[in-house]
């Protein structure tokens, strides 16, 4: 376990999870299909979720990118995912992404687990600076980056191109350790 805070914990993904990733972006589809497409693909069964699980419980082993989830204490519920990629070692830089059950949006629960993902970031993994990309119409994830300091640098042209639609410009939002 990484963190607990309100009755919920923040774990690195492990190979018990399938079945609740597979459960969560099935029941998050319309919130995941824009920004969190691959994942989302790859997650559409329980098959594709085992072989989801399995690879990134292998990139967490060789820190290629890291998968945590959030969940509930009490009853196991699977509540977001929270994955820390676009790792430069050289640099000491990584990059959040998230997603928040859509029964749990706008409760403060993304931010409280970014804020202790950010201090596991900096403190055990050694990371330096930690960056939020998101759209600006994306008012939850800009609240998330702003509730944890994370200052806005720039906006990046073209950034990303959801699933039909145009590219888009996304906003750069980054936290320095100390």
């Amino acid at each position: 376990m990484i963190a607990q805070f309100d009755g919920f914990e923040i774990n690195p993904i492990h190979e018990g999870d399938a079945w609740k990733i597979c459960d969560f972006v099935i029941a998050n589809t319309d919130r995941l299909k824009r920004y969190f497409p691959k994942t989302l693909e790859q997650n559409l069964n329980p098959t594709l979720s085992q072989i989801y699980v399995e690879n990134r419980v292998k990139a967490f082993q060789n820190k290629d990118g890291f998968v945590f989830t959030l969940k509930q204490i009490e009853t196991r519920k699977l509540i977001g995912l929270i994955i820390l990629k676009e790792l430069n070692w050289t640099s000491k830089q990584g990059e959040f992404a998230y997603a928040i059950d859509y029964n749990f949006n706008g409760k403060g629960l993304m931010s409280k687990a970014i804020e202790k993902l950010s201090v596991y970031a900096f403190e055990t993994l050694g990371l330096e600076r930690l960056q939020i990309i998101s759209h600006k119409e994306n008012r939850s994830s800009v609240k998330v980056a702003l509730n944890n300091h994370f200052e806005w640098q720039k906006t990046l042209k073209n950034e990303f191109t959801p699933k039909g639609e145009q590219p888009l410009d996304m906003e750069l939002y980054e936290l320095y350790k100390d």
